[in-house]
């Protein structure tokens, strides 16, 4: 028999989840029972609640769905964070990002800088927590999360012992979601730049202004696999382009000839620099230039490579940029198969989610005819472990990495 405090919960959670219920469309319903989180305002058929507010979802026949994240300032109203009928208080919020933990711990990361929490794919949509040696960098894309992340950095606090918290909140989704953009320090103190290590390189990560928490983490495993590759080949001559501060480069400069990375960015490259430095890597070069010109050029001049890498930004950040994308693919792809020496290896990615592998891999196949040469592939690979894809979420399988070689 419960005591008067189980009597006291059980009334003031069936109280909340009165005031607090979604009723969903068919559609959003079934796209519910799909395993996609994200419902979106015209699949609501009820109001759902304040921005912020953990909702009860049902369909139109009051049959339970689950319990979401509500702000009906977004397009994406509703976020299901589970599907069983359970509390959401801070002890579920610990139980995620302990969840979280033990699997980054199974993944035995060599490198000092890695995701911890990566939204959905760990259960808390709309909180990503990067880790840079001793510092946690946060984005925040949810009402829900931001409301409750006074909480939330406690529990970071308590189970990671940071030197210092900061939530970069100068993304673009903020907007989308209601949220004002914001870059502060939550907890400690933390630094403007760090040196961290990704394998046998060490490289500065820009918390406070550098892309995305301040390095591009999700690429950390393919580039420990180009360098992989680039050691094949006996004194290697390596073009690397969208080159960015280095993260190919400098994996590739350790096992090659010599490196030349290539941007447009003189910031990027001065980082880059600063990383060569770093490692004492004296066999990088540094060229600030357009990279569809650079390509073009050398490729008409008839140069040869041990080995080209390609890492340009999404070219497609939506579904109506796909048909551009597609030709701004295909060209530089089609000038770095063409740079290649016999036997030579191609490292090209795609960080656009609308860019689909399949029309990835179609472009590709395209680019390889119109160049002429015989293209194998050797593998196809996508963001590191601690980016994890969820099967339900196709938008959690973003980057794609594929090697290729000219016999």
């Amino acid at each position: 028999r419960p005591g008067k405090g189980a009597y006291t919960r059980i009334a003031r959670t069936t109280t909340m989840r009165v005031a607090r219920t979604a009723v969903l469309t068919n559609r959003g319903a079934a796209r519910a029972r799909s395993g996609h989180p994200w419902i979106y305002r015209s699949d609501v058929a009820d109001a759902a609640g304040d921005a912020g507010a953990v909702v009860r979802l049902v369909d139109r026949a009051g049959r339970f769905l689950g319990h979401a994240f509500c702000n009906p300032k977004s397009e994406i109203t509703l976020r299901i964070v589970t599907r069983e009928d359970e509390e959401i208080n801070e002890p579920w919020f610990r139980n995620r990002i302990e969840r979280a933990r033990t699997y980054r711990e199974s993944l035995h990361i060599d490198a000092s800088a890695y995701r911890l929490l990566h939204s959905e794919a760990d259960g808390i949509p709309g909180l990503v927590a990067d880790r840079y040696e001793d510092y946690l960098v946060l984005q925040v894309g949810s009402a829900a999360v931001e409301q409750r992340l006074g909480s939330l950095v406690t529990t970071l606090e308590d189970l990671f012992s940071p030197a210092g918290i900061l939530l970069r909140g100068d993304s673009v989704a903020r907007k989308r979601e209601g949220l004002t953009n914001k870059v502060e320090v939550l907890s400690g103190e933390v630094p403007g730049s760090v040196v961290v290590h990704e394998g046998p390189i060490r490289y500065r990560a820009e918390l406070r202004g550098g892309q995305k928490t301040g390095g591009f983490l999700d690429q950390r495993e393919n580039h420990l696999a180009a360098a992989r590759y680039v050691e094949r080949c006996s004194e290697a001559r390596v073009l690397d382009v969208f080159s960015y501060a280095g993260g190919f480069a400098l994996h590739a400069a350790r096992v090659a000839e010599t490196v030349e990375a290539v941007d447009a960015s003189e910031p990027a490259l001065r980082a880059s620099r600063e990383n060569a430095e770093l490692n004492g890597l004296s066999n990088i070069t540094f060229n600030r230039a357009n990279a569809f010109d650079v390509l073009r050029e050398r490729s008409d001049a008839g140069t040869r490579y041990d080995a080209v890498i390609l890492d340009p930004p999404a070219f497609a950040k939506m579904k109506r940029n796909l048909s551009g994308a597609r030709r701004a693919y295909k060209e530089i792809n089609l000038r770095a198969i063409k740079l290649l020496a016999p036997g030579g290896t191609l490292v090209t990615c795609s960080c656009s989610y609308h860019f689909s592998r399949e029309l990835m891999e179609d472009t590709l196949r395209s680019a390889a005819a119109d160049a002429g040469r015989t293209v194998r592939v050797r593998e196809w690979r996508g963001q590191a472990l601690d980016h994890p894809e969820v099967l339900t979420i196709p938008e959690t399988r973003y980057l794609k990495c594929v090697v290729l070689e000219c016999p």
